[in-house]
């Protein structure tokens, strides 16, 4: 109860608690000036729209409402009630817990006596396998490790590695009669397995090295155990218990924490002696998962040690590893699309694993090769193309359905860009021509799977004369700054603005164009574009567009010339443009560019809103008419189903977060000219 705890003692908790780490276990938060930012819990979120601040220790969502302090946050994430949340808080922050009464207090002493003697039963444990290594019975496992491993004796005792003897119940024995430890305990800790519930027990791990796993704190939570008789299989974990849970795990995490801190970069691996190979060589921010996906609960861990969120995974080079390295990025690529990590990949080809790598290279070298890591998407990439024969139909059409999916996902329409011509070049072999068409192929298949909001559905009336203005603005700058003509073409390519709305605007456009053609040619554009030549962009910003285009409309469209004129002989308002016109232009793009986004904004809301969403109820329905798989994998498959039956719910969902994302940054990029100038 809430009045069995000493005021003093809430207080103190609030006092030691600091939001920023209370929370930052739990969801990835990135620093924003003197506050963080993260991804709300709350509610089904895909942005940062919640505010930390731990000048107030106070946390805020802008999207949902939801906001607190330390004790409010973790009362809501873990459904816990207050007296449980400031117990264990007091506990994490070693606070002297006053005036503790009553039956519920006595279970929770219980329950934190129980622990206590699980970590207890798990030290000595750790001790034992430890001595077993060191006798007659663990030669040759100490030989394998010395020999075949490389590992020095001082790497061995850092990191507390062990043996367990190839017997049926010797630690048993030894816990239950020289310890005094009850079975229920030796069972409840992992280290022994109770045959069909009888009385016989024997010992999880048989003829293994062990390796002990810690928690933050340094206390012994679990072993791993490698087989060194073929037994299957390979690596042997404990199973998950009251002190241990795989996916709140990271293998030597409490070693490598200050070492990311210190590097700005945590590297992940995918097993523990990769692991103890790199710290072995001095590549101490290294970790490892057991034996589980890499999930956000465990990036949120690493992101706490890095400022910068700098995140390597450098998984083993096999199928497997690709596959693993696929699902890690499945997990957190949101997370990377508005920039919460920074997510790069390693895969050593001509290597298994990082520790066969570093058998014949130095840690320097390995260094090199994580500074200079692909980002996430340049890995996709390279998988997209790797081993495909682009000369046979099936595997262009398969290359290409792949790029448009994943660029796709790109929220900002300048890193889209930026893709869309890396790419081009790659399908083109280097022919500039061709990687152009490429190029403007492959942004049109990408718009149709974004939708690319130039349908006047969705445009609303407040929006038409503002979005005129901003056109007119846009025409006024090419007239009368010839050097930011070419600019122009290409933020209009970047940002995929089409054209204009407004039709006099757009018949002026298309004058302006036939006017260049006339002096430059039918494909001025693209020369332009796969030139360099000074000469050419002179003769291109050097045509007088302002008297040929008063010839023109005489001759062609007179009635036009008369509506035209103010962009010819512009009045004081638009003379005041001029001050500062690249910064001014940049921040009129950036409208121009929102209102397409709005448009897709409201196209997928609709969209998302005509879907019928199948809930769990209906997933748990169809498991049961057509069962498949064991009780252990029903969570798993419930989750999948609902994610396959509401998958374009789901896909217009993380499409229009997307879409907000970018127009926050285009706000942001529009203040920012305006501060600017």
């Amino acid at each position: 109860m809430v009045h069995s705890i000493h005021p003093r003692t809430i207080q103190e908790v609030k006092e030691k608690a600091d939001i920023v780490d209370v929370i930052s276990e739990h969801i990835v938060l990135k620093k924003k000036g003197k506050e963080f930012v993260g991804i709300c819990p709350f509610h089904d979120d895909t942005k940062p729209s919640m505010t930390v601040s731990p000048g107030k220790q106070f946390y805020y969502c802008f999207s949902c409402g939801a906001g607190g302090n330390s004790i409010k946050f973790l009362m809501e994430f873990t459904r816990a009630n207050f007296s449980d949340v400031v117990l264990s808080l007091a506990k994490k922050n070693n606070i002297n817990v006053e005036n503790l009464q009553g039956s519920q207090v006595e279970a929770y002493k219980k329950q934190l006596s129980r622990k206590d003697e699980l970590y207890k039963i798990l030290r000595i444990t750790k001790n034992w396998f430890k001595s077993q290594l060191n006798n007659s019975m663990g030669v040759e496992a100490m030989k394998y490790l010395i020999s075949k491993r490389n590992l020095s004796k001082k790497i061995i005792d850092d990191f507390e590695l062990g043996y367990a003897p190839n017997s049926w119940n010797d630690l048993f024995n030894y816990l239950s009669n020289v310890e005094k430890f009850p079975s229920n305990l030796i069972l409840a800790s992992g280290l022994a397995i109770s045959k069909d519930n009888s009385e016989k027990i024997y010992d999880r791990f048989r003829n293994r090295l062990i390796v002990p796993i810690h928690d933050m704190q340094g206390r012994v939570v679990a072993f791993g155990g490698r087989s060194l008789d073929g037994q299957e299989p390979k690596y042997l974990n404990s199973p998950e218990s009251e002190i241990f849970e795989k996916g709140k795990m990271l293998f030597a995490f409490e070693k490598a924490s200050s070492n990311i801190r210190k590097r700005d970069k945590a590297i992940i691996v995918e097993g523990y002696f990769d692991v103890i190979a790199l710290h072995s060589k001095g590549i101490s921010n290294s970790v490892a998962s057991l034996g589980t996906a890499l999930n956000k609960y465990q990036i949120s861990q690493l992101c706490r040690c890095t400022d910068n969120k700098n995140i390597i995974l450098n998984f083993d080079s096999d199928n497997a590893g690709v596959l693993a390295t696929k699902r890690v990025i499945k997990e957190v690529e949101s997370l990377s699309l508005h920039d919460q990590i920074n997510l790069k990949i390693l895969q050593l080809n001509d290597f298994k694993d990082p520790d066969e790598f570093l058998n014949s290279h130095t840690p320097e070298d390995y260094f090199n090769l994580i500074d200079n890591s692909s980002f996430w998407i340049d890995w996709e990439i390279d998988q997209i193309f790797k081993d495909k024969d682009l000369t046979k139909s099936e595997n262009f059409q398969s290359v290409i359905s792949s790029l448009v999916k994943l660029l796709s996902k790109i929220p900002h329409s300048s890193t889209r860009t930026h893709y869309l011509q890396k790419v081009s070049e790659r399908l083109s072999k280097g022919q500039a021509r061709l990687a152009i068409q490429f190029e403007q192929d492959l942004r049109n298949q990408v718009k149709g799977f974004r939708w690319h909001g130039r349908s006047k559905k969705f445009e609303q009336p407040n929006e038409i004369s503002r979005r005129e203005k901003n056109e007119s603005e846009i025409i006024f700058y090419y007239l009368h700054c010839p050097d930011l003509r070419l600019f122009i073409r290409n933020e209009f390519l970047k940002r995929e603005i089409n054209g204009f709305n407004t039709k006099d605007i757009q018949n002026l456009w298309e004058a302006i164009s036939t006017v260049e053609q006339n002096n430059l040619g039918l494909y001025y554009l693209d020369e332009l574009k796969q030139s360099n030549s000074q000469t050419l962009q002179k003769e291109f910003s050097s045509i007088d567009l302002i008297s040929l285009l008063t010839d023109y409309f005489a001759l062609y469209n007179p009635d036009l010339s008369n509506k035209i004129n103010d962009f010819f002989n512009p009045n004081e308002l638009f003379l005041t443009l001029l001050s500062n016109p690249k910064v001014n232009l940049l921040g009129t793009l950036s409208l121009l560019e929102k209102y397409n986004s709005l448009k897709r904004c409201r196209h997928l809301i609709e969209s998302w809103g005509s879907q019928r969403l199948k809930t769990l109820e209906n997933c748990i329905s169809i498991l049961i008419d057509n069962p498949s798989s064991s009780s252990s994998e029903t969570n798993k498959e419930i989750d999948d189903l609902f994610k396959d039956l509401n998958s374009d719910a789901i896909k217009f969902q993380e499409l229009y977060y997307l879409e907000r994302q970018h127009m926050n940054f285009l706000d942001k990029q529009r203040c920012g000219n305006c501060i600017a100038s």
